[in-house]
């Protein structure tokens, strides 16, 4: 438990709701070509990256929302992995921002398309890419 009371544990849940939400809005800003949209969730991976998952809003939005009408957890995870694909999250939304922003709108919608493919993975099956990039970082560091 941290000092602001928060578990620094996860719900392997949250995770997944929080993707399910960050593949919305990045199909909203991709289909739109909204370079505020795609702030608006640049916003959010860096809470997540910064502060830490389980103060994003969408981790907010699941513990008071979504995991009370759940039953209990059964599995929990480090939340260093799905911090570092916040991260990831973050590169990738700051990279679409600077191509709307200089007049490239195909670097914009490109990045985000990318962003929106790793969100669907973990939304969709589970799988988090930045997650896997951070085991794999960690397993070449020693």
């Amino acid at each position: 438990m941290t000092s602001d009371g928060i578990d620094d544990r996860i719900d392997v849940r949250g995770p997944r709701f929080g993707a399910a939400l960050t593949a919305v809005v990045l199909a909203a800003a991709l289909i739109s070509g909204s370079g505020w949209l795609l702030a608006c969730q640049a916003l959010v991976f860096a809470v997540g990256a910064v502060a830490g998952v389980q103060r994003s809003p969408y981790a907010w939005l699941f513990r008071v929302a979504v995991r009370p009408r759940l039953s209990a957890p059964t599995a929990f995870e480090d939340p260093a992995p799905p911090r570092f694909a916040q991260s990831v999250g973050l590169f990738f939304a700051l990279v679409g921002l600077a191509g709307f922003a200089a007049g490239a709108p195909w670097l914009g919608l490109a990045a985000t398309a990318a962003a929106l493919a790793a969100a669907f993975l973990n939304a969709a099956f589970g799988y988090c890419l930045g997650c896997e990039m951070y085991l794999l970082l960690r397993r070449a560091a020693g």
